[in-house]
């Protein structure tokens, strides 16, 4: 192992004048089924450690695995939504390692008999103009597994193992069934790896939101993205040797994540040293990574047949059935949306890479028109989630929220300033938009009393001014809206306060 530093970096650009990328993105899928992969007991999210639990789950002797009906529905319509091929016939595969949260010492999932293979997802990329780029992802295989548990590591700084005074284990999530989709080694992607990795994980996760099998909250952890890389010499074509970064868990990291590894290797290749084979743990608030374990081989896990598990041989018929339960498919979607919201080329690009689609999708559904929904999300809320180092749909606004507030926009309760005050408070968790206009005092005043007097104030402060408006210059009125509106803190309503000098000034 090279003994250069984690932090030891080569620039972006030097990296790309020395070294091709090659990315292999692996994503976790938690399904959205009532029951776990292998037993009966329930799956909800948040409950008290170790009551979601039983003798499958927990590995004791005799106790006996099912298969979930469901969870194999849902990884063949994943599979079908990614243009896999369905297997005939696969069976599942013990794989055998030492892991403190896996309850059975080994995880039941498949090895080379995987339920969906050969497929690929077409990921639409921001252009100069015109529609934008589409580049081709490649799917190597959609497999079914189970969760493991959850540590929790108490005491020390860094929540981890390293410096915990103890550690305790919740065995509720052991069992959750889950999709692994794992792409083909993706080349050729020099400059824009990170992009592309960004946009296939943001695209694969809308995907898995439309099919409706899971709610794909990066956030709680039901969807994941692993992200390997390596760099070869530029222009060899060959694959150098891969580290992967574990469990990235926003979109945003997942572009990071790979910046930071691409320019990690780059110095170290460069140095003479060689890359170790191993995990990487991903650290959201530094934006580096640290070494984890040396990586295993497929070999290392000395996988065989689950023995315990009959094979799963989904009948064409039913595999046809569900094809026809298939939601849109994205770049036809995307053609429908935005011909019915009437969005530019470039405001559609624009929407679709800040992943505010399906943000902008329900905010519409909830009353807003698609320009000020877009407006909201692309411009105030994008930029909030950029100051804070967030994904958009992690800042804790619902599109109802922002529907709620464009409805008091136009309802003239608020105005535009007002309404980005409104969104402080939202993201500062105080309530509905109703509750913070009010707890904020952020109503337009519309009250000709105090307007009146507001008004009177300006015109006395500018006699030049009062006296153009009183000769005829009626643009002039402007600068006195201006100045009642500092008065009122922006809080006034100004087509009425215009009528009020109008009126008072002949």
């Amino acid at each position: 192992m090279n003994s250069m530093s984690a932090d030891t970096l080569l620039s972006f650009e030097e990296t790309l004048e020395k070294f091709d990328p090659a990315l292999g993105l692996e994503v976790h899928v938690e399904l959205n089924t009532l029951t776990k992969m292998f037993c009966g007991c329930p799956t909800e999210f948040g409950a008290e450690p170790n009551t979601q639990v039983c003798p499958t789950c927990l590995g004791l002797p005799g106790a006996m695995p099912v298969v979930n009906r469901k969870a194999v529905e849902s990884a063949i319509r994943i599979g079908l939504a990614l243009n896999c091929e369905i297997a005939a016939w696969c069976r599942f595969a013990r794989k055998n390692y030492f892991y403190p949260d896996m309850p059975k010492n080994f995880q039941t999932s498949q090895y080379d008999e995987p339920i969906a293979f050969e497929g690929h997802l077409d990921v639409m990329l921001p252009g100069e103009g015109g529609e934008g780029e589409v580049f081709r992802v490649e799917i190597e295989r959609a497999h079914m597994e189970e969760d493991t548990g959850k540590s929790l590591h108490v005491g020390g700084a860094t929540g981890r193992i390293h410096g915990a005074d103890y550690s305790l284990v919740d065995y509720n999530r052991a069992g959750i069934p889950l999709i692994e989709i794992v792409t083909k080694p993706i080349m050729g992607t020099r400059e824009q790896a990170p992009l592309i990795a960004k946009a296939y994980v943001a695209q694969l996760r809308e995907l898995i939101v439309a099919l409706g099998v899971s709610d794909a909250r990066m956030d709680q952890g039901s969807i994941r993205a692993d992200v390997n890389l390596s760099l070869s010499p530029r222009g060899d074509g060959r694959l150098g040797t891969r580290t992967e970064t574990k469990n990235v868990n926003s979109l945003r990291s997942v572009e990071r994540a790979v910046r930071f590894e691409m320019q990690r290797h780059a110095a170290i290749l460069d140095g003479g040293g060689s890359i170790l084979q191993e995990t990487r743990h991903w650290h959201e608030d530094t934006g580096v990574t640290t070494s984890g374990r040396e990586k295993s081989d497929a070999e290392d896990y000395r996988y065989f047949p689950e023995p315990d598990l009959l094979p799963v041989a989904p009948s064409r018929a039913w595999v046809e059935e569900l094809r026809l339960t298939l939601p849109e498919p994205p770049r036809e979607k995307l053609a429908r949306l935005q011909a019915a919201w009437g969005f530019s080329d470039l405001e559609m690009r624009d929407t679709v890479g800040a992943g505010a689609l399906g943000l902008v999708e329900e905010t519409i559904a909830a009353g807003a028109t698609p320009q000020a929904a877009r407006k909201w999300w692309l411009s105030e809320l994008a930029r909030r989630a950029n100051e804070s180092d967030t994904d958009i749909a992690a800042l804790g606004v619902s599109p109802q929220d922002v529907a709620a507030v464009q409805a008091l926009v136009d309802a003239g309760a608020i105005n535009d300033k007002l309404a980005r005050q409104v969104f402080d408070g939202l993201v500062a968790g105080e309530g509905t938009p109703e509750e913070i206009v009010a707890a904020r005092g952020l109503a337009i005043v519309s009250d000709d009393g105090a307007l009146g007097a507001a008004v009177d104030n300006a015109i006395a402060a500018n006699p030049d001014i009062a006296d153009k408006i009183r000769d005829g210059k009626v643009a002039a009125a402007g600068a006195l809206i201006g100045a009642v509106m500092k008065e009122m803190r922006g809080q006034a309503d100004a087509g009425r306060v215009r009528e009020l000098i109008l009126e008072k000034l002949g």
